[in-house]
């Protein structure tokens, strides 16, 4: 088992920010933290950056019967991103996908009232933001996450992580107009054993983030 980096999502926030400083410099980004794990991270990020904190939700597709593996993830916008390899493994039938896509954007529409509340929507084009999660391991969720930025019309996506699995990152590279990431472990496995502490965070907590972070209500 590897060792841990991190000692919970703070430490790696704080670590992270310090490497996401040096390539914001200039810029005047809103960061963008996706929920639930990635918000405690990205609020250390967007006190370093003195940025406006806020989250894009984003859901996995899950496996029907093996939930953790993502055959896919959607965003909000409508954005949605499939994981080709993993449905033509286990040959997945449209008919399940759907099912799926119908249960987690009813979950996604939940969350958005449950994280952002009286929030006004997001206004994202030609921002320069930076996408900040707690770790990468397959990059649907992320990769969904770019996906709506762009229909969004952002500026410039800065995508800014802890750790990622090494082929997962430079897919991500292509995709984002820039990667920041501390490791690149192999073997990969789960993000949660890169930390310490890799408690749940809870939907209070990421209002709570929300309303500390520098621009907060």
């Amino acid at each position: 088992m590897s060792r841990a980096l991190f000692a919970d999502r703070s430490d790696a926030g704080r670590q992270l920010a310090r490497a996401v400083t040096k390539v914001s410099a200039g810029r005047s980004p809103l960061v963008l933290a996706l929920p639930r794990g990635g918000v405690p991270v990205a609020l250390e990020v967007a006190r370093a950056l003195d940025a406006p904190l806020d989250v894009l939700v984003v859901r996995k597709l899950g496996m029907p019967g093996y939930e953790e593996l993502a055959m896919g993830a959607i965003a909000g916008g409508g954005a949605e991103v499939i994981n080709e390899d993993v449905v033509r493994s286990y040959g997945v039938p449209e008919a399940a996908i759907q099912a799926v896509r119908e249960r987690e954007q009813a979950e996604l529409a939940r969350r958005e009232r449950a994280y952002r509340g009286d929030r006004p929507p997001l206004h994202l084009r030609g921002r320069d933001v930076v996408v900040v999660d707690d770790g990468v391991a397959t990059g649907a969720t992320i990769r969904a996450a770019v996906a709506a930025l762009r229909q969004a019309g952002v500026g410039h996506i800065t995508v800014a992580v802890p750790v990622a699995a090494p082929d997962v990152a430079r897919q991500l590279a292509r995709e984002a107009d820039e990667l920041v990431c501390l490791a690149l472990p192999e073997p990969f496995g789960a993000v949660g054993r890169f930390y310490d502490r890799f408690d749940q965070t809870t939907d209070e907590e990421v209002r709570r983030a929300l309303a500390e972070s520098p621009a907060g209500p």
